[in-house]
């Protein structure tokens, strides 16, 4: 009888900024954004890199279920909620609100 393998999640993908890119296959989104907007001068600050390790490394990852955000968007995302003082719902809603007025544009 064979053995019957349970689907696994995948594992968050994170890649660093550090990756080098090709200008002709970055997104819309990443090529217009203002690079004096508050959240990519402070995204400038941030050692993603080592911010990311860490949060994979505490963070369990799930073997079964819907696949993981990357944590870029996770931490990015609190650190939007707690320097705005915002509560959950408000969040997603600011972070929403400049995602989708920005390509419906």
């Amino acid at each position: 009888m064979k053995k019957v393998q349970k689907k696994r999640a995948p594992s968050p993908r994170y890649v660093s900024p550090q990756q080098l890119t090709l200008d002709c296959f970055r997104s819309p989104f990443e090529q217009n954004l203002n690079p004096s907007n508050r959240w990519v001068v402070l995204a400038k600050l941030i050692p993603w890199d080592e911010v990311c390790d860490l949060y994979l490394k505490n963070v369990g990852v799930s073997t079964t279920g819907r696949p993981a955000l990357n944590p870029r968007i996770i931490i990015g995302s609190m650190i939007i909620k707690h320097m705005c003082n915002l509560d959950d719902r408000e969040t997603v809603n600011q972070i929403s609100e400049n995602i989708y007025s920005k390509h419906s544009a």
